[in-house]
């Protein structure tokens, strides 16, 4: 066995199965993996939530949320996952990608594999609501937020291919339970789409153990990097933990600018539409920063910048309320740039040093806390706005 401070990470040689544990105040998370294309190691490490209804998280280092990385290393997951993608699926096909964290993830998803498929669709739920025709709503019980938005699409050809999908595709960085992709199955069906043939479930890594193929009434198919099971051993003495109040699915007194066809309001492509006058220097380390769920056009950008010659590394604020230690290095409170009033969160960000921080907003520039520019000043010289106004 292998001790690295309050984390375990050991193979069983008869069984080939890769097993995680960490220590946590209120607890220990074990994880078996039981098929993997990855080590765990690798691909994520936990951190404390400031949530009573579940004490761990999985923090993914290849995603772009908590733990800013490179954008080619981004892009090398979209591409591992869409060589695992099934072939021979009955179009149209409806992807959905997860708020907020699993944005990015989703329309990365999509863009590499939507020329696999006949007449595909993508669209993102939401805790923002927009001006749009509400499709359904559904909950993610365990989260920090539980109530998620999916609006139809604004173009009437991409909401035709909604309403005759027979394939619909669920992505999400993590799955624990399978009960947030079940929940959104029968809110989907509930809101009249009758012709869902077969659940495709992409994530980075499956710890439901086959719960969505057990549990769901069409077939599926699974794909992730990992998958395999957890056990959570509470210790029974340890504090329950506060959460802030980010529990919000509302419009802010702020509104959003920027335009919707990143996956809101439906999307079958997209191309960067920000910042297309930012150039950068060989070897500038320079960070990327999208806010909420506003992180595809931001990582585009972010990828274009690293093909110009630049060190870049891409992350985003976030809702989500995690404790400091283990994956999380270090925190920026502030409050949301949307109106709402709600604490916001930008991690592993404040021990690092950069050349230039652009951060990239779909409300307007005087929506940002300035708690959030004093902060990152402290860290890069030179701090820019990118959005639409």
């Amino acid at each position: 066995m292998t001790a690295l401070s309050n984390t375990c990470i050991y193979q069983e040689q008869v069984y080939q199965k890769q097993i995680y544990q960490k220590k946590l105040n209120s607890g220990t998370l074990t994880v078996t993996a039981t098929h993997d294309f990855a080590s765990l190691e690798t691909l994520f490490d936990i951190a404390e939530r400031r949530n009573p209804k579940r004490a761990f998280l999985f923090v993914s280092k290849v995603l772009g949320r908590h733990i800013p990385v490179s954008p080619s290393t981004m892009r090398s997951v979209y591409r591992q996952l869409s060589e695992r993608f099934p072939v021979n699926l009955p179009g149209p096909v409806l992807y959905i990608g997860m708020a907020e964290t699993a944005v990015g993830l989703a329309a990365g998803v999509f863009q590499e594999t939507k020329s696999k498929v006949d007449a595909p669709v993508f669209l993102t739920s939401t805790r923002h609501p927009v001006d749009g025709d509400l499709l359904c709503e559904f909950k993610e019980n365990h989260s920090h937020a539980t109530d998620h938005l999916i609006y139809w699409p604004a173009e009437s050809r991409l909401r035709q291919r909604v309403i005759a999908a027979r394939t619909l595709v669920l992505i999400d960085d993590e799955a624990t339970t399978g009960n947030t992709f079940l929940n959104l199955l029968a809110a989907l069906r509930e809101a009249g789409l009758k012709h869902i043939e077969h659940i495709v479930t992409v994530t980075l890594t499956d710890w439901s153990g086959k719960a969505v193929v057990q549990r769901s009434p069409l077939p599926v198919s699974t794909v992730s990097l990992i998958e395999g099971h957890w056990q959570w051993d509470a210790d029974i003495a340890a504090p329950v933990p506060v959460m802030p109040q980010v529990n919000v699915t509302a419009r802010g007194e702020i509104g959003i600018i920027g335009r919707q066809n990143w996956g809101r309001l439906g999307s079958d492509e997209s191309q960067c539409e920000i910042g297309a006058d930012i150039h950068v220097r060989a070897g500038e380390k320079v960070l990327v920063l999208g806010s909420s769920e506003f992180v595809w056009q931001p990582f585009l950008l972010a990828e274009r910048l690293e093909q110009e010659g630049a060190s870049v590394k891409f992350g985003s604020t976030t809702r989500s309320p995690i404790s400091c230690g283990h994956a999380i290095q270090s925190v920026m409170a502030f409050t949301d740039n949307y109106g709402l009033g709600i604490p916001n969160f930008l991690y592993n960000v404040a021990h690092q040093k950069f050349d230039r921080i652009l951060l990239c907003l779909e409300t307007p520039r005087t929506s940002v806390d300035q708690a959030l520019m004093a902060q990152l000043a402290h860290i890069a010289p030179v701090v820019e706005i990118v959005g639409y106004d």
